[in-house]
């Protein structure tokens, strides 16, 4: 029996098809990390574009693209009820609301992908290449509706593999855009037979090997030096439960400074904590930060994570420059692109109402975001884009930099993520950032995975998940600007949209013909 006979049932409709469905979604979220199973994410998303694209009508098609991205959604996105396990006596009743909502919420995209293939495709060929295209410009609508969330795009199937290096051109929405075209090349096929099939195949294979070979050049090319600046990366390891508790405060804090004060063969020039790891407030922290200024050296400047109060009353979710030689806070960098229901509750009012806070909340109303992204000098006349959490998930705040940076600055506590894939997918896409804009990164998150990250995605030093350390290492240099630097998103968001406009003519002349 071929593969099409196997299938033809699944797609004939009724449960099977619904389960069918789900299933590759399933199998296409296997191409993410912790699992990074391309072999079975590539083949995934073209056995969702098949059985969308042999949809009899637009609302089928609507369907099926529904089930099967709650099936994707739900697989990759499952860490999201890790959050709300740390309360549990306050927040876990959320739990599964918080993945069946979410999963469902981005089911829709999906959703409406499968319907617009099948409402401009004439043909399941048609259909099949439009719900790619669709597909690929619901992922920018993802990441720029409602504030964005850009997790779990197509393209982050090759983040273990070179073809992310194609990153660098095209940026993850372009790369997600191609690899969705290629994998709907054997459903564009379908309607012609197994030797068509057979072929489209074979070209989506062509396709992953042309990008595995190009991105296999470009990690092959040479590297700049590394930067004069040792950096040292400290990961206190401070459990999300524990984090807050009074007993458990200086504990934490004090092995910060002793991870801090370390020896070494070579003094740091630069000491980076993570997101909130000064324990108190910004403003009464002075002693505290004498503590810091001792353990660092007095030729070492030292960034943090620390909340803090802002001039108009609001707290700050803020990332603090100490310049060397003093422990008084320099240049301060706060928050801007803040997590929904984590460091905020839309409908604010309505939420105090009925007693629902921001999971990440400690001090009472929530974060105020910052007025945008700005550079921190780090030492040895270099500057940093910091990035506080899930800022490093969006393509488009590093554009919004008034200059280019030197390097990129992820501080994040994925303690909140759980130990599986949160806090694994969070890193893999802070290292698609690397690619995109030809810069380093210095990652240091509170219990991992804290990294030393070059010009192309490469970890070159780490400490792992739930463990207490400190990273020594140079920074690495930089590379020119990408072109997907150069242009952004521009080139993909105008691939999408003139495909879609030349198949929505074409329909439109058939209907009046």
């Amino acid at each position: 029996m071929t593969v099409a006979g196997a299938l033809r049932p699944v797609a004939a409709g009724g449960w099977r098809l619904r389960m069918g469905c789900v299933a590759a979604g399933l199998m296409a979220a296997a191409g993410h990390v912790p699992l990074a199973l391309p072999v079975l994410g590539f083949p995934g998303f073209a056995l969702v574009i098949w059985l969308v694209s042999a949809a009899p009508a637009a609302r089928a098609a609507m369907w099926r693209g529904c089930f099967a991205g709650l099936g994707y959604f739900a697989a990759t996105l499952f860490w999201i009820v890790e959050p709300f396990l740390v309360d549990v006596a306050r927040h876990g009743w959320m739990a599964p609301f918080a993945l069946v909502f979410l999963a469902a919420g981005m089911a829709l995209f999906w959703g409406a992908a499968a319907w617009l293939g099948a409402a401009l495709g004439r043909g399941p060929a048609a259909r099949a290449g439009v719900f790619a295209a669709a597909l690929a410009l619901a992922g920018l609508g993802r990441a720029y509706l409602l504030t964005g969330f850009p997790w779990a795009l197509p393209a982050y199937i090759w983040t273990e593999t070179p073809v992310i290096q194609l990153a660098a051109w095209t940026g993850a929405h372009g790369l997600g855009l191609l690899t969705l075209l290629a994998a709907a090349l054997p459903g564009m096929a379908a309607a012609r037979g197994r030797r068509a099939i057979a072929l489209g195949g074979t070209a989506a294979l062509g396709l992953v090997a042309l990008g595995w070979g190009m991105g296999a050049a470009r990690l092959a090319e040479d590297m700049p030096a590394p930067r004069d600046l040792r950096v040292r990366l400290v990961q206190p390891n401070a459990a999300q439960h524990l984090k807050w508790k009074p007993a458990m405060i200086p504990v934490f804090f004090e092995r910060a400074l002793a991870l801090t004060a370390a020896p070494a063969a070579r003094a740091p020039d630069l000491v980076v904590w993570p997101e909130t790891a000064m324990p108190w407030l910004l403003s009464t922290a002075g002693p505290a930060l004498e503590e810091m200024r001792a353990a660092a050296g007095p030729r070492a400047t030292v960034a943090f994570g620390a909340q803090r109060r802002g001039d108009a009353g609001g707290f700050h979710n803020s990332l603090v420059v100490m310049e060397a030689g003093t422990a008084v806070p320099g240049t301060i960098y706060d928050k801007h692109h803040l997590v929904p229901f984590g460091e905020y509750m839309p409908f604010s009012d309505l939420a105090a109402r009925l007693g629902i806070r921001g999971l990440a909340e400690q001090l009472g109303g929530g974060y105020a975001p910052g007025p945008g992204p700005r550079l921190v000098p780090t030492g040895g006349g270099l500057t940093a884009l910091p990035l506080v959490c899930y800022e490093a998930v969006f393509p488009q705040d590093v554009f919004r930099a008034p200059v280019r940076p030197d390097y990129l600055l992820h501080v994040t506590n994925d303690a909140w993520f759980g130990q599986l894939a949160g806090p694994w997918q969070h890193l893999a896409q802070a290292r698609v950032r690397t690619i995109e804009q030809g810069l380093p990164m210095l990652r240091a998150a509170n219990t991992g995975i804290s990294a030393v990250i070059d010009a192309r995605g490469r970890m070159l030093d780490t400490l792992a998940l739930g463990q207490a350390g400190h990273v020594d290492a140079d920074l690495p240099g930089a590379l020119p600007p990408t072109f997907y630097a150069r242009w952004r998103d521009m080139p993909a968001f105008w691939a999408v949209a003139l495909l879609l406009l030349a198949l929505a003519a074409m329909r439109l002349r058939r209907i009046s013909s």
